[in-house]
């Protein structure tokens, strides 16, 4: 999902104190009935996993042998019907899922996410209510635009299955987006159960992620979906465990691998794209036209429809160690300028992220662009599926240029972080919006793909700042004041979602200045390749990427300052000083007498000394009869991190030393023929996470060269501006 927009001023650019702590109202829920067979749900509060999971976990890794890219848990057989009118699918679905635990499951809970919307009691919009600013654009849902999913009937073997609705975040008991299933006959330890499920999906009028606009439909997270049992080893469990969490307002989606097999079927002057691959041509009957789609070593399924497309845009992409893909972007008549732009950023992207972290395995890649008042329908990922942004021109050079690309860019890698890496999104989104804001910035960064602060107009005005990405990330990482781990699950956030994304990318982009480069790459290569298909957790990534550099102490503190807790790095420089050392006043021994040297006669025997000097060093631009003593103070205003002081003298040398020691301030001091010209803490840059760098140098006289350090701290402002203008 694209980063959320804050339309506020007051709210800033996901800063500090952006929103108040989620709280639940509404009705309490009703106390828990344990299920049948005891298996246990994940807690509300689950987060960043601190131990690794086993190296069997999800049955091991993927080595490329298997005769399936994933271990398939779960096949969804559906039949869909859309009624581009009332905008409801009718929907016809066989699960069919396998018990990969050693004991007996009598109950299973599955998603039924569309419900969010179904009315102001849902867990979604209760902690909307308690947003101190609109949530994306501010749409609000107006009478007649709810959505929800209604079950008729849920059968195992041809016996009815009840159902019950549960709350495992203990939201609202008016919140249906999790049920349970107490099956007739349990599934045995090893084997399948097939459930047939007749539903109604209503969908509704798109505010985030799903729903409708006129004739344009984006069908997300629209079907009864099964949660994910978890076993020993894997993402910190010690027994089975279900997860299964409630559809909050940030949160988004975690599912098993399996096989979907779909038919959609909607009137044939529309233009239909979905996950996956077409099986042949549309088949029509009675002016309807089905299309079927399959795919295999996906945890989800989304599709679209639109009477008002224009005709579909159409590409293929190869890449050494990937198949062909066919790429189509689907887009509005009033966004064909977008068209073009979105498919060379997204062939693109599967260039950067097949070469940098791992092949791109999927045979299809669909971009679509909803249409002007469907926006929220933007920024939306699915497997080999996402939604972008739409503009009526599109000139490079420009924000809106670069708004389209940087949104192709980031839908495309949760292709990668969340699809094929597939983490939990509800308990660890650093995992997907940060590690994929980190890659993005990445891409954009060894491409040459700056940000520009301009509009057509102000270009030609001759206004055209840019900002280098990681500048302009840092702008929005809450610097001042963090409050949330990075590791903290989506909902229940001080600060909401946005530093997530911002944040996550700034300590991965100081990690990598930290590790360097090439060893940052090959180890998130590693993670790719021995994760893929599988559910990494915090602790896995923070084990492959100690493991790979060799840095494990570098690793660890990155983690447990910013992953585990939320900690300010604050360091400055507080003082400079070069002073020469020459004669001074006073009184000293000499041949047993005490002999005063006065002040006057002090400055007279170093004016001497400097004349001397002179005549001696004619040509000599710095030094002197007498050596400098330079001292520089700095200070840890917060967390305590290895840090590097550089200084500089006026003979064109310098001292460089690491301070290391577990204290709050310390005083460096040099004592050399030269006179110090500047210091500065951290001039490599490794910690773009500090909370401002305008006080980590200085110099003894003024210079016009320091100026640019402005540019990191103006990236701030400019961040809130750019995101400003990216809403109207």
């Amino acid at each position: 999902m694209r980063r959320i927009v804050k339309t506020s001023l007051a709210a800033g650019c996901f800063a500090a104190g952006l929103a108040a702590a989620v709280v639940h109202q509404g009705a309490a829920p009703p106390a828990p009935v344990a299920s049948p067979d005891a298996i246990a749900l994940a807690p509300p509060g689950a987060a960043a996993v601190v131990a690794p999971s086993s190296a069997d976990a999800w049955g091991g890794p993927r080595s490329g042998n298997e005769p399936t890219l994933s271990d398939r848990v779960v096949r969804y057989e559906i039949e869909a019907t859309l009624d581009p009118k009332q905008h409801t699918v009718t929907g016809k679905e066989k699960l069919t899922w396998r018990n990969r635990s050693q004991q007996p499951v009598k109950s299973v809970y599955l998603h039924l996410y569309m419900n969010a919307f179904e009315g102001e009691q849902s867990t979604f919009f209760t902690e909307m209510r308690n947003e101190a600013a609109a949530f994306r654009s501010g749409v609000d849902i107006k009478d007649g635009e709810w959505g929800h999913i209604a079950l008729s009937q849920v059968a195992q073997g041809g016996a009815k299955v009840p159902w019950t609705f549960v709350h495992p975040d203990n939201g609202p008991a008016t919140d249906h987006t999790v049920v349970r299933f107490d099956l007739p006959q349990a599934v045995a330890p090893g084997a399948s159960t097939t459930l047939d499920i007749d539903f109604l999906t209503q969908l509704p009028r798109v505010i985030a992620r799903t729903g409708y606009f006129d004739s344009f439909h984006l069908v997300g997270q629209w079907f009864p979906k099964i949660g994910v049992l978890e076993l020993p080893g894997e993402r910190g469990a010690t027994a089975p465990r279900w997860n299964a969490h409630e559809f909050h307002l940030y949160s988004e989606f975690y599912a098993d691998f399996g096989s979907y097999d779909v038919k959609i079927s909607a009137p044939k002057d529309y233009v239909v794209g979905a996950v996956g691959e077409l099986q042949g041509a549309p088949v029509e009957k009675n002016g309807m036209l089905t299309h079927h789609y399959v795919q295999d070593d996906v945890h989800d399924f989304a599709w679209t429809a639109d009477k008002n497309s224009g005709a579909p845009l159409e590409d293929t992409w190869t890449n050494p160690g990937s198949p062909q893909v066919k790429l189509r972007v689907l887009y509005p008549k009033e966004y064909v300028a977008s068209a073009a732009p979105a498919l060379k950023a997204a062939k693109d992207s599967l260039t950067y992220f097949s070469n940098t972290l791992g092949p791109y395995p999927y045979k299809t890649l669909t971009v679509v662009i909803p249409p002007h008042n469907a926006t929220e329908a933007g920024g939306m990922e699915y497997p080999t599926f996402f939604t972008a942004e739409g503009y009526a021109k599109v000139e490079p050079g420009t924000l809106t240029a670069d708004m389209l690309d940087f949104v192709t860019i980031h839908e495309f890698g949760h292709g990668y972080f969340y699809g094929i890496l597939a983490s939990n999104e509800f308990e660890e989104p650093m995992l997907d919006e940060g590690l994929n804001e980190y890659w993005d910035m990445r891409m954009m960064r060894d491409q040459n793909r700056p940000i520009h602060a301009t509009t057509p107009l102000l270009k030609a005005l001759g206004f055209a700042p840019k900002f280098k990405v990681f500048d302009y990330e840092r702008g929005g990482s809450a610097r001042e004041e963090p409050a949330d781990p990075l590791g903290q699950h989506a909902w229940d956030r001080l600060q909401t979602i946005g530093p997530v994304y911002t944040r996550t990318a700034t300590v991965m982009r100081d990690l990598e200045e930290k590790v360097g480069k090439p060893a940052m790459e090959r180890a998130f290569k590693e993670y790719y390749r021995r994760w893929k298909f599988r559910h990494p957790s915090s602790a896995d990534l923070r084990e492959t990427l100690a493991e790979v550099t060799g840095q494990r102490d570098v690793v660890e503190q990155a983690f447990a300052l910013h992953v585990y807790s939320a900690n300010k790095v604050d360091d400055r420089l507080t003082s400079l000083t070069s002073v020469e050392q020459a004669p001074q006043p006073g009184t000293a021994e000499v041949g047993g007498k005490w002999v005063e040297t006065t002040g006057k006669d002090a400055d007279k025997k170093a004016e001497a000394a400097h004349e001397a000097w002179k005549k001696a060093h004619p040509k000599a631009k710095s030094g002197g009869p007498y050596p400098f003593l330079t001292t520089v103070t700095v200070r840890h205003y917060a967390a305590i991190v290895p840090q590097t002081l550089l200084v500089k003298f006026d003979d064109g040398s310098s001292e460089t030393v690491q301070w290391t020691a577990n204290e709050r301030f310390h005083k460096f001091t040099w004592l050399k023929p030269a006179k110090a010209v500047s210091a500065e803490l951290d001039p490599k840059g490794l910690y773009y996470i500090d909370a401002s760098r305008l006080d980590n140098s200085r110099t003894l006289k003024a210079d016009g060269s320091a100026a640019h350090r402005w540019g990191f701290d103006f990236a701030a402002l400019a961040q809130l501006i750019l995101s400003l203008i990216a809403t109207v």
